[in-house]
Parts: structure tokens; sequence; C-alpha cells
């Protein structure tokens, strides 16, 4: 064990300020990571053929990745080992106490370790496997392997570059790299698909007898054209969006806060808050992930002969529960008169789907990361907090607790997976998860930015912030 923690803490990192840093410095060191992503993600894999993991964008988003750049991997890795630590760590498998300097560093250090070990496995996998594969034609030669080989090596450097990414924000800009990634994605799409004015082919619109990829700029031209149908089809993306938006902000405003009393100091309180979407969006990414893989793997499954999952023609899932679990289209197919009633059940299916499958992970997740009433209690004794009124112990913070943790993991799993679903079958301008991602990490990261940096952030900026 000894010579396990020398190498965990002798891992390379990046040095921390030595000071605290200012707005502007925080606010610098962001934008240059945001756009060294961005740049990251449009550098193509060199001696890639085939890009079997196009298909899946919309998890790529989640993921923060550009599949076929050198950010293939994006996240995923980061991602991964910080979830299975956490339940490991939860569950209490992993006895690590990160009350203390010593537990907090090893445990930093072994997710770093774990990161590395599932850059280096994802991209193995990503390419053995087949999903980021060079040219069909050099199979059975020297050279395919060798190409492997290269773009195993440039999907490790693509990784490791998002992990030291994600430590520079961590460390000198504004919330986490994670976070970042994530909203820069999901944010840069709506943005394409509201207001681009090019078409699917890359092209300028305007003149190339194609539509614009920009819905917004569909709305107008479809008035201008006088078709009423594809004006009002480009509203309603636009509108679901919006719709999403409104309600994800609001759900993530909602709070129960548990009145405490310090200890230590008589008189002084606190209010222990526990947000209404309690586990946060981590099951409906799991859901995410677990269609994902059902479609991929009904692929491979049809590919070898056993159609078990299901069949696609093409990109499109043709018979089988893939059929159920992919997007409806019911608000489209409504406008554009192709509704049939399999829609409507297609609809009820999927959206069934997303909330029991989120209120199931949403309890699994709150029993196994340490987020349940004892693991709270834990917390709030840590902190030398207590009940007013009532006696230091555990057991008794534990009891008060459990009144309202379960019914805010059920509830807040049932809202979150509703959103995502109604994104989804409203035809809104990006998948429903990717907007609870966005909402919920820009919501935070203002919360965060106008608690500590209100008083030296430019005067306009912070009576946008809401400040005086």
């Amino acid at each position: 064990m000894g010579f396990f923690q020398t190498l965990l803490a002798n891992l390379p990192e990046i040095k921390a300020p030595d000071q605290k840093l200012g707005f502007k410095d925080k606010l610098l060191w962001t934008l240059l990571m945001l756009v060294a992503f961005f740049v990251l993600s449009v550098i193509p894999l060199y001696g890639l053929g085939e890009n079997a993991l196009a298909q899946f964008e919309q998890l790529s988003i989640i993921l923060g990745a550009s599949f076929g750049s050198i950010l293939s991997l994006g996240i995923g890795p980061i991602v991964t080992a910080s979830i299975v630590l956490q339940l490991l760590s939860g569950s209490g498998i992993l006895k690590i106490d990160n009350t203390t300097h010593e537990g907090r560093v090893f445990y930093q250090g072994l997710q770093k370790f774990a990161a590395i070990f599932f850059i280096l496995f994802e991209a193995t996998v990503y390419v053995f496997l087949g999903g980021l594969a060079p040219a069909a034609t050099l199979k059975g030669t020297s050279g395919y392997f060798t190409l492997q080989i290269f773009l195993v090596v440039q999907l490790m450097i693509g990784g490791l570059l998002v992990l030291f990414m994600d430590e520079v924000v961590s460390k000198w800009g504004f919330g986490s790299g994670i976070s970042l990634f994530i909203a820069a994605g999901v944010s840069s799409e709506l943005v394409i698909r509201i207001f681009s004015p090019l078409n699917s082919l890359g092209q300028w619109a305007f003149g190339s007898g194609q539509a614009p990829i920009g819905a917004l700029l569909v709305f107008f031209s479809a008035l201008v054209s006088g078709a009423p149908g594809e004006a009002f089809l480009a509203f309603a993306g636009i509108f679901a969006t919006l719709i999403v938006f409104v309600m994800a902000v609001y759900a993530q405003s909602m709070k129960i806060e548990i009145p405490l009393s310090f200890e230590r100091y008589r008189g002084f309180g606190y209010r222990w808050p526990l947000p209404f979407l309690y586990t946060s969006n981590i099951p409906v990414i799991i859901v995410e992930s677990l269609l994902a893989n059902i479609q991929l793997w009904a692929r491979f499954l049809q590919n070898w002969g056993h159609p078990l999952l299901g069949t696609f023609v093409g990109q499109n899932p043709a018979t089988g529960l893939v059929v159920w679990l992919n997007v409806p289209r019911l608000i489209t197919n409504i406008l554009t008169g192709v509704f049939q009633w399999f829609d409507l059940a297609h609809a009820l299916v999927y959206l069934l789907f997303l909330v029991v499958g989120s209120v199931v992970f949403s309890i699994f997740w709150v029993q196994t990361s340490g987020m349940d009433a004892a693991g709270q209690a834990r917390q709030i004794m840590a902190a030398g907090l207590q009940i007013p009124g009532f006696r230091r112990d555990p057991r008794v913070l534990e009891h008060v607790l459990k009144r309202y943790i379960f019914p805010l993991t059920v509830m807040g799993g049932i809202t979150i997976g509703f959103l995502a679903g109604t994104a989804d079958v409203l035809g809104a301008l990006s998948r429903g998860t990717g907007i609870l991602l966005s909402v919920m990490i820009i919501y935070r990261l203002y919360e965060d930015i106008a608690k500590q940096h209100m008083v030296d952030m430019h005067p306009a900026l912070r009576k946008f912030m809401g400040g005086s």
C-alpha cells in the first residue's frame, strides 16, 4: 500500500494558484480552456476509417465528446472514474476518511489514477471493438494493427488533455471543466439548431435549394415563402425548448431547508439545503447511457444474425425493442399529418421508461453513494451542526432526514425523467437530457460566481448577476 500511495502522490497535476484569483483571472482561464476544448474537438483522428460511433451524436454531447476527433473520449473516463469511486466509497467497500487532509489527498489521487485507467481502457475498447477503426480495406495487414495502436495513442492523448484541462478549470477557473465542457457542447448545439444559416451539407442554405439548419431562420423563410406548416413546425421546436428550459430552471431552484444550529457557537444557525432534484441529473444520464447501450448491442446482435433486441434499416430502428425505446416524433408527426395511434403509444412507453428508470436509478444512487439519511447525518455531525432542541445524536438526525430524503429521491427522479422525456416527445431542438444538464450546470455556475465574486466583478455585470 505504501508504494501505491507514493504512486498516487506523484501523479502529474496542475499546480493550484498561490493566492486567491480575482474574477477577471478566473474568467480568462475558463475562456482559454473553453477555446482549447472547441479547437481540439475539430482535430480529426489520423488514420481513422470507419466511425461507427457517429450515430450516437446525442450521447457524445452528454459526454462532452466529438466522435472521430482527438476528443472522442470526452469526459467519459473522468465521469466513470468519479461514479465508480463514489459508489465504492458510499457503499462502504472503499473506506476513505474524507474529513482529513490525508484522506482527501488520497481520494483525489485515486480518482485521477482511475481516470487514467479508464482513458486507456475506453480508448482500447473504442478502437479494437470497431467503434473507431482504420479503413476496412487494410484488414489482415500489419498496417491495420499499427493504425489501431496509433488511434489508441491519439485517443489517450486527447483523454489526458481533457483530464488536465478539467483540473485547470477547477483550480484556476469557474466550477469544473467537466460541467463546463458539457454545457458548452449542449449550448453550441442549441445555437446551431436555432440560428445556423447552413444546410445539412454544411453549405450556405439560401440559394442552395435546401432549408437551413437553424429553426428560427426556417420559421421566417417559411412565412415569407407561404409555407405555414413548416413555419409552425420550426416554431414548435423552439417553443418546446423554451418550455423545458423554464421548467428545468424552476425545478432546479426548489429546495427544502432544514434549520440547524452550531454546537460550539450558540445563537448561530444554518439551513441545510436538500434540493428538490435531490440526485440531480445522474439518474437520467444513466438511463440515457442504458438506451445507447441497448441500441449498440442491438446492432451487434443483428450483425451476428441474432436480432433479439430488434433490427435496423440504415440508421433507423425498424422492429423490436429498439423501436419503442427510440426517440418518438409525436408532435412532428401530428404537425406533418402522418400521425398514427402507434406514435401515441410509442411516446407513452418512452416517457414511462425514462420516468421509471430515473426513479429506480435515483433510489439506487442515493443508497450507494452516501446520499441517504445516514450519510447526510454523518456530514451534518462532522460539520458540528445539530437540530435545535434535540440532543446531538446521529440517530436523531437520521430519523428527521428520512422524512425528506426518500420522498425527494422519488419525486426528483419522476421530475427529471418527465422533463427529459417531455423535451424529446415535444421535439425540442436538443435531447431533453442535454437541456437539463446545461440548465443545471449554468444555474450552479451562476450561483457560485455570484457568491464568490460579486464584489470584484464589473459594476454592469454585477447588476446583471443580481447584485447592488
